[in-house]
């Protein structure tokens, strides 16, 4: 009898699957650790003995009763309530592959999505065994001669010099047709081999471009070079046109979320195959993915024939959809034909992290002051609507000690700060803080009040990298000069938006504003027309923020 040896994902062990006991009537289950997968029991039927105490948080389930054979077993049993987390014997049905597996949370497991897998299995109660459950595998007294048992590598750290999160945005369209789609999935496996995928370091994910984008597997499903390449190598052809800006679009605004593994203070990357050109606009989505934080790269194969220049929307397609149009975001390969010289300068490329421009946007890399009116003309509920104004405005950016900071002054005669940017590194924090402000009530000096902000709160931080932005919301008239000390802080590099209310004189708004003036400067007559100004403001900040960028 023949012995097949499988090895036991991360624990450092191997199984010894005897092909005439697993799955057969009668015969003991085989005791299997916490990350062997479906892919692993090559039986269409097979009795397994789970081990207790496996790391939930760690084991990787695609799926919802009927699982993708890269799926834990024992997490796949305990995700279908056929085992608790103790362990215990499992049944193993293999079945084919299916599409769109489930995400589905269930006994203490999160199960993801996963767009197509060729293989696919379900779990239902095992038969007792007085075999105990020790996560120890199953094996022979003597390994067959001349066969080493192999350990199993941890789970690889990666390349931590090239901690990228990146989607590969391949072309899926009839543009490409099947032949060059394998050739081009080959290439992307090879970019995605050398780049080292790991836990520390880069991963992953791959989008289908074709008549309506596909997310096929997110950052988060693997970490291992080795189950990337067996994702890749499972996406299919869905043909359609090739609307390039429609997928890019759908890359930045879906893709790179929390929930799909995205990771704080890492750079975002679309890396964009293009065979031929794009049939859709491609500029307005490389705007979104700017304004996303997402660095755009176009590997661009086979261009347009002078015969086929006619049917581009624009020529210069390349250009307006890159990060930067400088030469770095832009990679050409005359065709897919021996392509493997390309890889190691495309890798270069999306690991040089210093050149990731686009990674700081107007909501992770600015530095906002607001200075509000505390002044006795206010009145408490109408504070109130102005701090509600306030908080709506911090709320859009994100707050992090690495990302966008918020600070607070309020003013009449006196100023008061009522935090600084270093106060609070946390969304959560800030607007707890803000909506806890309590009034003061008094008169009006907002000269004083933009000196004191720019001097207290923007002159620690002065060596900061965030752009600086002064909002400030006023009811009336100052008593002091205000055209001086906002002439100091825009020479300090702060941009102000004047924000005024009832009788705040239009004058002195245009006064502290920035130029251009008709666009940093609004009035409202009342306080309940804050709100409509939180997204004028927004835009503005965003508008200032890439024009400093460019």
């Amino acid at each position: 009898m023949s012995a097949a040896w499988i090895p036991a994902l991360s624990l450092g062990v191997c199984l010894l699957l005897l092909p005439g006991l697993a799955g057969s009537e009668g015969a003991a289950p085989i005791a299997i650790t916490c990350f062997t997968r479906g892919l692993d029991i090559r039986k269409e039927k097979a009795d397994v003995l789970c081990p207790g105490g496996c790391p939930l948080d760690e084991v990787s389930v695609y799926g919802n009763i009927v699982y993708a054979s890269v799926s834990s077993i024992c997490g796949a049993a305990v995700h279908r309530g056929v085992i608790s987390n103790s362990g215990g014997p499992v049944r193993v049905y293999s079945l084919p592959g299916r599409e769109n597996y489930s995400s589905v949370d269930a006994h203490g497991i999160q199960s993801q999505m996963l767009s197509r897998w060729s293989a696919s299995f379900t779990v239902t109660k095992g038969k007792s065994s007085t075999q105990e459950a020790t996560g120890q595998a199953v094996s022979t007294a003597h390994p067959p001669t001349g066969k080493r048992l192999k350990k199993t590598p941890e789970k690889k750290t990666g390349n931590k010099d090239c901690k990228a999160d990146i989607a590969f945005l391949i072309d899926g369209s009839f543009n490409i047709g099947q032949r060059r789609f394998n050739l081009q999935k080959n290439f992307v496996g090879k970019v995605a081999l050398m780049l080292g995928i790991g836990t520390e370091g880069p991963h992953v994910g791959l989008v289908q471009a074709s008549e309506h984008p596909k997310i096929e597997f997110y950052l988060k499903n693997f970490t291992s070079a080795k189950d990337v390449l067996f994702a890749i190598k499972e996406v299919g052809f869905r043909g359609g046109n090739s609307n390039t800006g429609k997928a890019l679009k759908h890359t930045a605004q879906k893709f790179f979320t929390v929930d799909a593994g995205v990771r704080k203070g890492i750079p975002k990357v679309v890396v964009v195959f293009i065979d031929g050109w794009p049939s859709d606009d491609i500029e307005e989505a490389g705007i979104v993915a700017r304004e996303f934080g997402v660095n755009v790269f176009i590997v661009s194969v086979a261009k347009p024939i002078p015969e086929e220049l006619g049917m581009v929307q624009d020529v210069t397609f390349v250009d307006k959809a890159v990060c930067r149009n400088n030469g770095f975001f832009s990679y050409h390969m005359p065709n897919w034909f021996g392509t493997t010289k390309y890889v190691k300068p495309l890798v270069q490329k999306l690991c040089t992290h210093e050149q990731m421009m686009c990674s700081k946007t107007c909501y992770n890399s600015v530095n906002i002051a607001f200075l509000i009116d505390g002044s006795s003309s206010v009145g408490d509920s109408n504070f109130r609507l102005m701090l509600e104004f306030v908080s709506n405005i911090a709320k859009t950016f994100e707050i992090s000690d690495i990302g966008a900071k918020i600070a607070a002054v309020q003013f009449t005669y006196d100023q008061r700060t009522e935090f600084s940017f270093t106060d609070y590194s946390t969304k959560e924090d800030v607007l707890a803080v803000i909506r806890n402000i309590r009034y003061m009530s008094g008169g009006t000096a907002t000269g004083d009040a933009i000196s004191f902000t720019v001097r207290n709160v923007f002159g620690p931080i002065r060596e900061s990298p965030n752009k600086n932005f002064l909002v400030i919301v006023t009811d009336g008239q100052s008593y002091d000069d205000v055209q001086g000390p906002a002439a100091a802080a825009h020479d300090a590099g702060i941009t102000i938006f004047s924000v005024g209310v009832a009788w705040a004189p239009l004058d002195d708004l245009k006064d502290m504003a920035s130029k251009p003036k008709e666009s940093h400067a609004f009035f409202t007559r009342e306080f309940t027309g804050l709100e409509p100004i939180v997204s004028d403001v927004i835009r503005g900040i965003c508008r200032d923020f890439l024009e400093s960028q460019q």
